[in-house]
């Protein structure tokens, strides 16, 4: 599939990994030290809901358009909707309805100390995102591909941090390459944290790159899902998952609070559900 992400743009994909990015921030915000994220496919780092490309799907209507007005989430999402509703591009001047990518998300997570490296392959889209980022410190946007710079970067100073890999789904290998790419960057980076992004469309890929990542013997690893509607290969896009690596202490639990509502909310069809499994034991690896 081609997943160009101005399309899709506050999706219920989007809603899922942001939210899920936002709890896994916190944790890291929480101890003193500090801090390094790394966002290997960061796009243009910011969407404009009624713009173009995204008025042109509506898929944000179905996504996070159904949650800001929501009077009552669930604790743990409401750090994550406010910075969406709050969000404006700098300077003001600028109508329209926004939603933030990942990037800035994470930016505005940062204090004192912590570093962004947010990393896009096409020029054009790279100089937008530095434009949106600005010139923040301790931010760096990097033009290249992904999977190549985060070999460099690792491992950090800070010895803590989240890489988020977050394809655009282009190539007919992304399954793999994001496969490998975990590989390579925890043998460097072992008590990193790492959130992978992939759409649910073919449920034999998505088997497939679980047994992948499985035989590659990286311990805590948690398979999170959600869908919106039923997962054929002929209906197209029906949700998204995250693999999540060294998750924080606890988060699973949260997200067995969280999911079950964020599914209910965004479902549109008979045969939505949401999944939270460990594919390497829990107790695999040292807590960090």
């Amino acid at each position: 599939m081609n997943y160009r992400h101005g399309y899709h743009a506050g999706n219920a994909g989007d809603v899922l990994k942001h939210a899920v990015m936002m709890l896994v921030l916190e944790h890291l915000r929480a101890k003193a030290k500090p801090f390094v994220v790394v966002d290997t496919h960061a796009g243009a780092g910011a969407y404009r809901l009624d713009g173009a490309e995204a008025g042109r799907t509506g898929e944000w209507r179905d996504g996070i358009g159904r949650l800001l007005d929501d009077p009552d989430p669930p604790a743990a999402l409401r750090p994550y909707l406010d910075r969406v509703r709050a969000w404006r591009p700098d300077g003001g001047g600028v109508d329209g309805l926004w939603y933030p990518g990942s990037p800035l998300l994470a930016r505005a997570a940062l204090r004192a100390g912590d570093r962004l490296v947010a990393i896009e392959a096409h020029a054009e889209t790279q100089a937008t995102l530095a434009r949106v980022l600005g010139r923040a410190r301790g931010v760096v946007c990097r033009c290249g591909d992904g999977y190549r710079v985060l070999a460099g970067l690792l491992p950090p100073p800070e010895r803590r941090g989240l890489v988020l890999i977050d394809p655009p789904f282009e190539a007919r290998t992304e399954f793999s390459d994001m496969a490998e790419a975990l590989r390579g960057a925890h043998r460097r980076f072992p008590t990193g944290q790492y959130m992978l992004w992939y759409p649910i469309k073919d449920p034999g890929l998505v088997e497939s790159f679980h047994q992948t990542l499985v035989d590659t013997g990286i311990p805590r690893m948690v398979c999170v899902e959600m869908t919106v509607k039923p997962v054929t290969t002929v209906t197209g896009l029906a949700g998204a998952g995250l693999i999540l690596v060294n998750p924080p202490w606890r988060l699973d639990a949260t997200l067995g609070d969280v999911l079950p509502w964020l599914a209910r909310r965004l479902a549109r069809a008979r045969g939505g559900y949401w999944r939270l499994d460990w594919l390497r034991g829990e107790d695999d690896g040292a807590r960090i």
